[in-house]
């Protein structure tokens, strides 16, 4: 690699511009989670039920395959310059699917809006690190993981006040004004203190990774759904999925610069991290998408009252994690706590398979508010394990496959919990309703609570089924995360770098 002096000059207004990179970090983070309150106002005006789930796993799945390239890119050309062009992409695809006028064009400009959502995260944070001084980066850093983890925990909330006093699509356009101005700011004020580097960009590890993502999230959603699991399209993915497999692992083994690098593999914490880290993505990911369409269509809340009932979900997370990191702080211990934390998701995952029709609210928020405990009790305290037990050489690329192994379970999970869900639910449709009557296949609160009361009755059961079976292959795979913290070792907190 070859390192090239950009000129800079004055120091840039810190307060100013982190507060724009602070709020590109917040809309990047907050389009993974604020469609879920929309979702079934969006089925209900574009139809699509089976494809219900891409409406998020679109987003995930570009924002995810991305990542590993925006860093290099920031490096070779500069991250102001890449920055603005993912903010530029990210506005585009928001706008688009506001306009979007069936599901295909949503779940489609949903990704291109991916495609930038995930350059405003990891060219954002590695921002902060041009302007900032070593000293001083830790806590600036910490202000974007409660941003981050804010962002994601919310957006159930202001996609259902944006959804009832506006329209689903303001979801999307809400992002126009607050972009521009984050635009603006950046283009004014922000002056990297940065050398350029010349990176070997990996592009074909980039390529077989897509392609390796792309046909799992589709054989997962498609397969045993809408495919026959023994149909010629579902083995044709199977087999492009394996090419991609196949061609990822031999191209980093091959690559200058690969985008995750094979002795990480050889690290033990590292791998659990990794494996747990998937699995508490696709709890938290499956809870938040899946919870508010319960709340609206059982519960007959309205998509504001779906997110206000998120709270506790978000209060547990929130506040459990800033307790966790003191606690980790004065210990110098961190091994308890994704047990513990494995543990309590395990419980409240079960708890929430078994919610009835009549279930008290008050019980459903006390079992959300474990899960977010839980949750709260683990995420970061991975990402911490893997920067503590990895060379300091290798920090950097440790910590990005971490959060990349978490986003990978959100992407999948979404898919497989939302196939799991429309198939459940069409099928017990078809059981309930009598041969030759149609059933209504629809996710529309106000229609649902419309029908004739055995027709309705009909209905939630079967909502309140198909949502069981959801929660309850989260909670069993969640165990398999409990299994393996144990596995963890407790390597003693470094006291300095280096």
């Amino acid at each position: 690699m070859q390192s090239t002096p950009v000129e800079h000059d004055a120091h840039p207004p810190i307060p100013l511009l982190l507060g724009a990179l602070l709020l590109v970090m917040f809309l990047a983070a907050l389009d993974q989670t604020i469609v879920s309150t929309a979702l079934p106002t969006i089925v209900s005006d574009l139809g699509g039920l089976r494809w219900l789930s891409w409406v998020v796993t679109a987003y995930l799945l570009a924002s995810t395959v991305v990542v590993p390239l925006y860093g290099k890119f920031g490096d070779l050309y500069g991250r102001k310059r890449v920055l603005q062009v993912a903010i530029v992409l990210f506005l585009a695809g928001s706008v688009l699917c506001g306009m979007a006028q069936n599901m295909t064009e949503l779940v489609l400009l949903r990704a291109l809006q991916g495609l930038g959502g995930g350059g405003l995260m990891v060219v954002a944070m590695a921002a902060v690190g041009d302007v900032i001084p070593p000293a001083e980066r830790g806590r600036y850093q910490g202000l974007f993981g409660g941003v981050f983890g804010l962002a994601t925990v919310v957006g159930p909330l202001i996609g259902g006040f944006l959804v009832e006093h506006l329209s689903w699509r303001w979801i999307f356009y809400i992002n126009l004004p607050l972009g521009l101005l984050a635009l603006v700011v950046i283009g004014s004020v922000f002056r990297p203190h940065v050398a350029r580097v010349k990176h070997v960009i990996d592009y074909f590890g980039a390529f077989f990774l897509t392609l390796t993502l792309s046909c799992v999230v589709l054989l997962t959603s498609l397969g045993g759904n809408l495919l026959p699991w023994a149909s010629l399209d579902v083995l044709c993915l199977a087999l492009f999925c394996l090419i991609g497999l196949f061609g990822f692992i031999y191209e980093q083994r091959r690559a200058v610069e690969p985008i995750m690098p094979l002795h990480l593999f050889r690290h033990r914490t590292f791998v659990l991290a990794g494996l747990i880290g998937f699995i508490v993505g696709v709890s938290l990911f499956g809870a938040v998408t899946f919870l508010p369409l319960y709340l609206q269509v059982v519960k007959n809340a309205t998509p504001t009252g779906a997110g206000l009932q998120m709270l506790p979900l978000m209060g547990g997370l929130l506040v459990v994690s800033a307790v966790t990191g003191r606690l980790i702080s004065r210990w110098g211990r961190y091994r308890l706590f994704p047990i513990i934390g494995t543990l309590l998701q395990a419980i409240a995952l079960a708890l929430l398979s078994r919610l009835q029709l009549d279930t008290p609210t008050l019980t459903m928020n006390l079992y959300m508010g474990l899960l977010g405990a839980g949750l709260g009790m683990v995420m970061q305290v991975l990402v911490l394990a893997v920067q503590n037990s990895v060379e300091p050489r290798h920090m950097g690329v440790a910590t990005s496959g971490a959060t990349l192994f978490r986003t990978i379970g959100g992407t999948i999970g979404v898919s497989v919990f939302g196939a799991l869900f429309s198939h459940t639910l069409l099928a017990r449709l078809a059981d309930s309703f009598p041969a030759g009557s149609a059933a209504p296949v629809t996710l529309s609160p106000d229609q649902v609570h419309a029908l004739a009361a055995p027709e309705q009755q009909a209905y939630l059961e079967a909502f309140a089924g198909a949502m069981h079976g959801v929660f309850l292959s989260a909670c069993a795979v969640t165990c398999l995360a409990f299994a393996l913290s144990w596995l963890l070792r407790e390597v003693p907190l470094r006291k300095a770098h280096g």
